[in-house]
């Protein structure tokens, strides 16, 4: 519905909003909120799936600060990364690698660092599916390899095979790259990424927001 631009700068301006939060009621409100847009979008599931990754390393992080402080700033600053990392598991779920890529070419941005980073995006997901594979395929056998020091002779067992597969995916998207012409001038674009009235309309009740919001806590403060 959006250019993926809009959508890049709403979420930039929504993690911006997090970041200048200094209460846990703010935290807490900005995180129903994602919660809420979460559900509509129907990635509630998802959401669970990624939480089980996300949600240690942010209690770790909590832990981390209460050590240093009090409870109420740990659970604000781990409230915050978490919040903050769901803002971009939202931007993600609604935004194609390539579109962002492509869009970012739009704006000025060289193609083979958009192209870099899109492919990037993209790979993520594979590599992570091919590291469980490794790990099933490895423990199916007998090869311990849980975290902790006894199972670190393992390891070579894992990287192995993961860096392995991890070239060869290279070298097909070289090959793929190549055939295809990558780098020749005169490139074109399946989509038309042009920003349009609702784009300009959504920035402009994001930014009041955004603006409102800032206001709004310095007049409490």
């Amino acid at each position: 519905m959006f250019d993926p631009r809009t959508k890049l700068l709403l979420a930039l301006g929504y993690a911006a909003l997090i970041v200048a939060s200094t209460r846990l009621s703010g935290s807490l409100a900005e995180g129903g909120v994602l919660l809420l847009f979460i559900a509509v979008i129907g990635k509630t599931r998802s959401y669970l799936r990624w939480l089980r990754m996300a949600l240690p390393m942010s209690l770790f992080f909590g832990a981390v600060i209460w050590w240093t402080a009090d409870v109420q700033i740990a659970a604000l600053a781990a409230l915050k990364l978490l919040t903050l990392v769901s803002v971009f598991f939202v931007f993600f779920s609604v935004t194609l690698p390539e579109d962002l890529g492509n869009a970012l070419v739009k704006i000025g941005m060289p193609y083979i660092v958009a192209f870099v980073v899109s492919t990037s995006l993209q790979f993520v997901p594979t590599i992570g599916r091919r590291i469980r594979n490794v790990l099933d395929a490895q423990r199916a056998r007998g090869i311990p390899l849980e975290p902790g020091w006894s199972a670190l002779r393992h390891y070579p067992a894992f990287l192995g095979p993961i860096l392995i597969q991890a070239f060869q995916i290279a070298e097909a998207l070289a090959e793929a790259m190549e055939a295809r012409g990558f780098g020749r001038p005169g490139r074109t674009f399946l989509n038309d990424y042009r920003m349009r009235t609702r784009d300009w309309l959504a920035i402009s009740f994001g930014l009041l927001v955004l603006i409102a919001c800032f206001l709004g806590r310095h007049g409490w403060g």
